[in-house]
């Protein structure tokens, strides 16, 4: 089996696959202080009820420490030496990233995961602490995207400025005008939130000039493909499956 981890701002996932099949995950918030000991029980907690002989280790993280610290853990408790998603490695993707440096592990593995579902032209739209939005064409060049805030940054920002605060459920409403306060910051906030991924999209398509696959991944990918208009996939685990992509395409 080979493990995999997607180290996010907000939680890290670590998951086994045995070839193409995903066996198990776990999720855990991303801590920037935990250290290499720390990480290494929470892996052997994940482990021991499976029994699981690993091959392989591949990260993709966007945050530093806990890279590093993982890293430590794998080569420590797993007598593994795990393959770090950045610059360098092979991708199978032609990246017109203009420093493809900058490109964030996580996006890198969506968007081949994306071109190895569809085999064609493909928008990602990952709706993490950030939305994120990745174009690849028909070719399979990952030509860039854009980022805009996430759902919980923008509930965050609008009532931490708000003189009254009303608890927001994450049930996606029935309609846009809302009657009570609480319809409409959910109303605003949820809908609205499927409304820019739409006009994302749309922008998107309009300037690259060809039609795409949109997938949804990420937290709130199943809660608000239903009320979007360009969603057509939800694949929960598309980031996972692309940092085992790509440790099959740099397997030693």
């Amino acid at each position: 089996m080979v493990l995999v981890a997607d180290v996010g701002n907000t939680n890290t996932v670590v998951a086994l696959y045995e070839g193409e099949e995903l066996h198990a995950s776990w999720r855990f918030k991303t801590q920037r202080g935990r250290t290499a000991d720390e990480h290494g029980a929470i892996l052997r907690r994940f482990l021991a009820p499976r029994g699981s002989r690993l091959r392989g280790a591949a990260i993709a993280s966007v945050v530093p420490p806990a890279t590093a610290s993982l890293v430590e853990a794998c080569r420590a408790y797993l007598r593994l030496d795990p393959l770090v998603i950045g610059p360098g490695i092979r991708t199978g993707v032609r990246i017109l990233y203009e420093d493809p440096r900058e490109l964030g592990a996580d996006r890198l593995a969506n968007a081949v995961a994306a071109y190895q579902c569809t085999r064609g032209a493909a928008i990602v739209v990952d709706f993490g602490t950030a939305t994120k939005f990745e174009f690849v064409s028909a070719r399979g060049d990952y030509v860039g995207g854009a980022i805009a805030p996430g759902l919980g940054i923008a509930s965050e920002a609008l009532f931490s400025r708000a003189a009254r605060r009303c608890p927001v459920e994450r049930e996606v409403p029935g309609q846009v005008v809302g009657r009570t306060t609480g319809e409409a910051l959910r109303a605003g906030l949820l809908l609205g939130h499927a409304a820019l991924v739409d006009g994302m999209v749309r922008r998107i398509c309009r300037e690259q000039g060809s039609p795409a696959r949109v997938i949804a991944t990420g937290g709130l990918a199943a809660r608000l493909a239903p009320v979007s208009e360009t969603i057509e996939e939800v694949r929960p685990f598309l980031t996972l499956e692309g940092i085992r992509i790509l440790w099959e395409r740099n397997r030693r």
